[in-house]
């Protein structure tokens, strides 16, 4: 597994986000199952950053806490079999781990929410990561039972690694 971190903020965070972020990454496709082994980058930024790639890429003007970018269109989540069929430019070739896709976070909005959930700032950052692993690998939320769904993954996936809402 090959994970990639960038940072567009100008801010400085603690390296305990890249740890959780990476310790999460690989928990969660081990989680799900996935035979391969993938790559996935992730970005941090700030709320200029995130509002800016928000419109350019969803024409919504406002920031957002995280945005995910897929890199596999799973027709259902964790439909692996499509990957046999090699239509996409999906497996870097060197190496031949899936692209699974890009994660942008927001550090502002790091920060706003774990104040308004009354959680700490690497918890907020453990839950980003893991909604937005569960929408690279084809989880959405626009129907209450796929919100069921992916609530109760995301849930199980972060009380098992012990990222509940007291973890410092």
């Amino acid at each position: 597994m090959k994970v990639t971190f960038d940072n567009e903020s100008g801010m400085q965070y603690p390296d305990r986000y890249e740890a959780i972020a990476a310790d999460l990454i690989e928990y969660t496709i081990d989680f799900l199952k996935c035979p391969y082994e993938c790559q996935v980058n992730v970005l941090f930024t700030d709320n200029s950053g995130i509002k800016e790639i928000n419109d350019l890429h969803r024409g919504i003007d406002r920031a957002t806490d995280v945005l995910s970018f897929p890199n596999v269109d799973f027709p259902r989540p964790c439909d692996y079999d499509i990957l046999e069929n090699d239509i996409y430019d999906i497996f870097e070739p060197e190496s031949g781990e899936l692209l699974l896709g890009d994660i942008v976070i927001s550090l502002d909005k790091v920060k706003e929410q774990s104040l308004e959930y009354g959680h700490s700032d690497m918890r907020e950052v453990a839950f980003l990561i893991v909604h937005s692993m569960l929408h690279l690998f084809g989880f959405d939320h626009m129907t209450d039972e796929d919100r069921r769904e992916m609530e109760q993954l995301q849930d199980e996936i972060l009380n098992s690694k012990g990222y509940d809402r007291d973890y410092e």
